[in-house]
């Protein structure tokens, strides 16, 4: 199976695949150590294929769940969600299982025909929320979870083995088949707040449903199935979803022309670190993956932006990183500014009001402003700045 154990019971087996070709997931996002495509097959009286992978996966897959059918035929395909890297292989198990039916909501079968030309009107069982489907001893309860993070998505529980079914939710960026030396939870945070992040209040919600059924094992379409310590993982998205704080600290933003604001910076977080802020995280935005920073955003409960005055506005990573925190739902934070302009610095001023529209947002009340140059006499400038955001 590869680094990770997929395993999750005796009847519900895992026939996902690992893409280790892609480079970009969804056009943007890096995958340094590749990406997992989850899909489940429930065997059982009657077999339930649980939502297909990506379209270059195709024949993977397909070889995965003969295997575990050992000739038998499925009955129904159960589509969650109808994201292409899910749902890319519909028509494929449908052209090749003509008595199959195809279990989803009403609206995922709308997309279906926007994206596959078909609808199934004869082979579909359409399902809405507290709808069931039995299978002999294992029964599937369905759960709606619109807007985590399309208004389509379905989820559903196996009532036997109590299994979760989340979709997108609890997932996380790295095949399953590649050690993560960091664990699940960086790259599942980086995948949350770049995907999900802006919907916390219907993951809220969907918590709310998960806290009334006993789980013991959660089956995500991307990433680990998680089988131990749900506690764990269920708690991280209650503090995601709720904008809550992590890790306490102080997470520093920067981008630096020729290399002043990055003095600035990095003399920041060493007077911060001296001051006993317990971690100081400093990341600069020209160079590092953008979501890692959007993510680092999201963890710590004040975060520091310096940039400069650029073309009467500001430094093009800066001005795109504060789109990517606004549009991503950015609240309950203090944010301090360091600003850097010659003859005009105006970037501070710029920044602030770009978080206009964002709810329980306190500004510092020390703003440094550097003229060119980082030199001695904005010491004490940082150190006001770093008292107040230690």
């Amino acid at each position: 199976m590869g680094f990770y154990d997929m395993t999750v019971t005796d009847d519900i087996r895992y026939i996902g695949v690992d893409d280790h070709t892609t480079d970009l997931f969804e056009g943007q996002y890096i995958l340094p150590r590749g990406m997992a495509y989850n899909s489940y097959v429930i065997m059982d009286e009657k077999i339930a294929v649980m939502d297909t992978v990506d379209e270059g996966f195709g024949d993977a897959w397909i070889s995965n769940l003969e295997k575990e059918l050992g000739g038998r035929t499925p009955d129904y395909l159960v589509v969650h969600h109808m994201e292409p890297d899910h749902s890319a292989n519909i028509v494929r198990i449908m052209d090749k299982y003509p008595s199959l039916t195809v279990v989803s909501s009403q609206m995922a079968f709308g997309y279906m025909k926007s994206f596959y030309g078909n609808d199934y009107p004869d082979r579909r069982q359409v399902i809405k929320e507290g709808d069931t489907l039995t299978l002999g001893k294992h029964e599937l309860h369905f759960v709606a979870a619109p807007m985590v993070h399309w208004p389509e998505v379905m989820m559903s529980y196996e009532s036997t083995d109590k299994v979760f079914f989340s979709a997108d939710a609890f997932g996380k960026f790295g095949a399953n088949d590649v050690e993560d030396p960091e664990g699940w939870e960086c790259e599942a945070r980086r995948y949350y707040f770049g995907i999900v992040g802006k919907f916390g209040p219907q993951v809220q919600t969907l918590l709310k449903k998960l806290s009334g059924l006993e789980v013991n094992i959660i089956c995500p379409l991307h990433g680990y199935v998680l089988k131990e310590d749900l506690g764990h993982y269920i708690g991280l998205y209650d503090t995601w979803s709720s904008y809550g704080v992590e890790t306490e600290g102080t997470a520093i933003f920067y981008t630096s022309v020729y290399g002043n604001t990055k003095k600035a910076a990095e003399e920041l977080k060493k007077i911060l670190l001296e001051k006993g802020c317990p971690k100081v995280a400093l990341n600069d935005l020209a160079r590092e993956d953008i979501a890692e920073c959007v993510e680092d955003a999201f963890r710590y409960g004040k975060i520091i932006l310096a940039t400069t005055t650029y073309n009467g506005s500001i430094f093009p990573f800066m001005h795109d990183f504060i789109d990517r925190l606004t549009e991503h739902n950015f609240c309950k934070r203090k944010i301090g500014f360091i600003e850097n302009g010659t003859w005009a610095p105006m970037a501070a001023k710029l920044m602030k009001s770009m978080f206009e529209g964002c709810k329980d947002i306190t500004f510092a009340e020390n703003t440094v402003t550097l003229k060119a140059a980082f030199t001695a006499a904005d010491q004490a400038k940082l150190d006001a700045l770093a008292e107040e955001m230690k």
